[in-house]
C-alpha cells in the first residue's frame, strides 16, 4: 500500500476494470490521492521495503505511448527538415514486463511500449536532442502565466540562443486539469530529458506534478505556488484553488472588462488612417510608415484597455490635420530598420502575389529609405511626439516603453522637448 508521505504518489482510486484513459474518470473530485485499506480499488503503488517478497505482486497495466504526443513529435521533425537515421542501434525492451510508472527503480524508461511504437518513439527522441533541450509548460489553464515566464527567462540566455549555442524547444500543454494526462506529459518530458513549468491552481495537481517529476526524475519549477502563498500569508486568506475559467467558477464583468471591449472596437474602428476625425477620442496615436507593426501594437494596447488609433505617413500622401490637432503628448512615432523593413516588405509582396517579375517601389531599398527619411523628417518637426525604435523588438517590449513613456507624460513627469529615439 502506497504511504501517505508526502514523497510517494499514486493515481487516484478507480475500479481495476477501467482504462487508464477512461474519460468518465476524474481524479479532482477525489480530494485523497491515495486508496483507503478498505477500498476495493487499486493503485499502482511503491516498492514497500518491509515486503518479505511472499505476497503476490499487485496487478500492473500495459501502457501505451500518447499517440497525440507521438504525432506531434513527428509533425515536429518533419518541419524542421532533417532525415534521421534509424540506422542506429537500439535498446529492445520486451512487451511482457511492464514498468510501473511510479516505480523507483524505472526511472531510466519511462514507460515499455510495442517495440514498433519504441523504434518510432527513439527516433523522434533523437530528432529531439539534435534539435535543443525541451521546456515544457504546463497549466490547467490558458498557459499565459508559465509561457511568458519562461520567455522573460529565456531572454536572459539571448547570448546564446541567437547563435543556436543553446537551443532552446518549448511547448505549452494548457488545459490540464486531469493527473493521468499529467502523468502522461511527465513521462513524456522524462523520455525527451526536458524540464517541466507548470502554474497549476489546485493545490492537489500541484502536488501531483511535483512528487510525478521526482518520481521520474524530470526537473520542475512551479510557477504559480510560491506567489500564491505568500499573498495567501499577505492576506490571510485561503485561496480558491479553481483555475481562472474553470467551468462552474462565477466571474462577474467588470468595469474594466466592458473598457477593454469599449477599446477593442474603437481601435478596429480606427485602423490604418481610418476616421481621422475621430483622432481626438484616441488615448493613443501611432504614426508610422507601412510594415512597422502599428496594427498589431494597436491590437496589443487595446486589449490593455486603451483606445489606440495608427495613422500611415507614405510620401505623397498629406496626413490628416486632425494628427497635428490633438493633445501630442498621445502620439508616438514608430519607425525602423531599413534593411529589416524592405525584407518585411518583400515577404508582405509576396503573400499579395506580387512576383519577381513585377517591379514595385514598395519593397526597393531606395523607397524604403526615403519614406523612412520622409517620416524623420515629420518627427523631427514635431518634437513632442517619442519616436520608437521598434527593430528586434517584440510588441510586449515596444508597448513597455510606450507605456511608460504615456504614463510619465500623463503624470506630468519632466520630459525634454526634443526628438527623442528609445
Amino acid at each position: 500500500m502506497a504511504s501517505t508521505s508526502s514523497s510517494s504518489f499514486s493515481f487516484p482510486p478507480k475500479p481495476a476494470s477501467a482504462a487508464i484513459s477512461d474519460p468518465n474518470s476524474n481524479p479532482r473530485r477525489n480530494p485523497s490521492m491515495i486508496p483507503k485499506n478498505n477500498q476495493s480499488h487499486k493503485s499502482i503503488p511503491h516498492p514497500d521495503p518491509d515486503d518479505d517478497g511472499d505476497s503476490d505482486p499487485p496487478p500492473v497495466r500495459k501502457l501505451k505511448a500518447s499517440v497525440q504526443l507521438n504525432r506531434w513529435s513527428r509533425a515536429r521533425a518533419i518541419r524542421s527538415g532533417r532525415r534521421l537515421d534509424r540506422s542506429v542501434q537500439r535498446t529492445t525492451a520486451t512487451t511482457t514486463d511492464v514498468i510501473s510508472p511510479f516505480d523507483q527503480n524505472s526511472l531510466s524508461l519511462p514507460a515499455v511500449v510495442e517495440t514498433s511504437d519504441r523504434e518510432e518513439d527513439d527516433g523522434d527522441m533523437m530528432m529531439m536532442m539534435m534539435e535543443g533541450k525541451s521546456i515544457y509548460m504546463v497549466s490547467d489553464g490558458t498557459g499565459w502565466t508559465a509561457e511568458h515566464s519562461v520567455g522573460a527567462a529565456l531572454g536572459q540566455f539571448e547570448h546564446c540562443l541567437v547563435d543556436r549555442g543553446c537551443s532552446v524547444n518549448t511547448h505549452l500543454f494548457s488545459g490540464i486539469d486531469d493527473v493521468e494526462r499529467l502523468v502522461e506529459i511527465v513521462k513524456q518530458a522524462a523520455k525527451e530529458g526536458a524540464m517541466l513549468v507548470y502554474t497549476l491552481a489546485d493545490p492537489a495537481m500541484a502536488d501531483s506534478a511535483k512528487q510525478a517529476c521526482e518520481v521520474w526524475g524530470v526537473p520542475s519549477t512551479d510557477i504559480l505556488s510560491p506567489i500564491t502563498e505568500a499573498i495567501a500569508a499577505h492576506l490571510d486568506v485561503t485561496p480558491s484553488g479553481i483555475p481562472r475559467g474553470a467551468p462552474g467558477r462565477n466571474v462577474p464583468l467588470s468595469e474594466d472588462y466592458f473598457r477593454r471591449i469599449e477599446a477593442i472596437e474603437f481601435t478596429i474602428k480606427q485602423d490604418d488612417g481610418a476616421l481621422p476625425q475621430n483622432l481626438h477620442n484616441a488615448d493613443i496615436v501611432l504614426a508610422g510608415v507601412s510594415r512597422t507593426g502599428k496594427t498589431p501594437l494597436s491590437i496589443y494596447l487595446a486589449q490593455k484597455g486603451y483606445k489606440v488609433a495608427n495613422v500611415p505617413i507614405v510620401m505623397g500622401v498629406e496626413l490628416p490635420k486632425t494628427l497635428f490637432e490633438v493633445d501630442g503628448r498621445k502620439i508616438f512615432g514608430l519607425t525602423l530598420n531599413p534593411v529589416v523593413l524592405q525584407t518585411i516588405r518583400r515577404t508582405r509582396a509576396k503573400t499579395l502575389g506580387f512576383g519577381d517579375g513585377i517591379r514595385s517601389n514598395y519593397s526597393e531599398m531606395d523607397h524604403v529609405r526615403k519614406e523612412l527619411e520622409h517620416a524623420g523628417r515629420i518627427f523631427a518637426q514635431n518634437p513632442a511626439w517619442p519616436v520608437i525604435e521598434v527593430t528586434g523588438k517584440a510588441i510586449e517590449e515596444t508597448a513597455a516603453v510606450l507605456l511608460r513613456l504615456y504614463h510619465d507624460r500623463k503624470q506630468k513627469c519632466s520630459m525634454p522637448r526634443i526628438s527623442k529615439r528609445y
